[in-house]
């Protein structure tokens, strides 16, 4: 790596972190920046994981200390994203190069136009946690269905995650942050072992990054949140919409 492509990388890292830890769609940064470097869609995918598993342990960490976290709900949420992702990434690690770029970048461009939509709030009530109720079938493969997208591909997993949680599972929107960013760590930890075992993850690239995203995240969970949502949601299609466009020409 040049010097320019190490600063690059740790201020994408940064974005990251911080966009993921506060929403999601990270991944719609790092993806593009890494195949824009030439880095093949296989490997690039697979070493986007060793960033995320770096900035969702120290959002969940941060999250946790500041009481938002319902540990009491783990197992149940997590099993079936697990068991999720583990098909995804099986897929992903299998499915032919000239395949796996065109999916990314249809899905990033997707889900950043899915940003201009209307956001409905999700409920802020209390509730039972999910922990002390049996999970419905419907929400077991709405979780299913999120880890098996967030391990085959990652990019924009975040928004489908807090959905479910919020939307299904009716946790308030902190809660849910806090409880997806368990959700990624560990099914990108599951990931990174499925891509690391077909050869598909460049360490010291990805480690670089993982530093970038770590910073991010632990400034996104102590830094209180001044902009509206709708404004970083705005910024984020503009940062997309580029990056995007460029990883096209690549």
């Amino acid at each position: 790596m040049t010097p320019i492509e190490i600063v690059v990388l740790l201020t994408v890292g940064m974005l990251s972190g911080f966009i993921n830890t506060l929403a999601g769609g990270g991944s719609m940064l790092t993806l593009p920046a890494l195949m824009m470097m030439g880095i093949p869609a296989d490997l690039a995918n697979g070493t986007n994981r060793l960033a995320v598993l770096a900035q969702s342990i120290t959002g969940a960490k941060g999250f946790d200390q500041a009481g938002r976290l319902d540990r009491s709900a783990l197992t149940g949420v997590l099993v079936p994203t697990i068991v999720g992702a583990a098909v995804g990434a099986l897929c992903a690690s299998v499915l032919p190069n000239v395949w796996l770029k065109p999916i990314l970048l249809i899905v990033m461009v997707m889900v950043a136009c899915s940003l201009l939509l209307p956001k409905t709030t999700p409920r802020k009530s209390d509730f039972a946690s999910p922990a002390s109720q049996t999970l419905g079938l419907a929400a077991w493969l709405s979780l299913f269905g999120a880890g098996l997208y967030g391990g085959f591909i990652q990019a924009g997993v975040g928004f489908i995650l807090v959905a479910v949680l919020s939307g299904v599972l009716q946790y308030d929107l902190v809660r849910s942050n806090a409880l997806k960013l368990v959700c990624t760590g560990l099914f990108s930890g599951v990931a990174l072992l499925i891509f690391a075992a077909q050869g598909q993850v460049l360490w010291l690239t990805g480690g670089v990054l993982a530093l970038g995203s770590t910073l991010g995240a632990w400034v996104s969970v102590r830094v209180t949140i001044r902009l509206s949502e709708t404004v970083l949601r705005r910024i984020l299609v503009i940062m997309v919409s580029v990056s995007c466009f460029a990883a096209l020409l690549v």
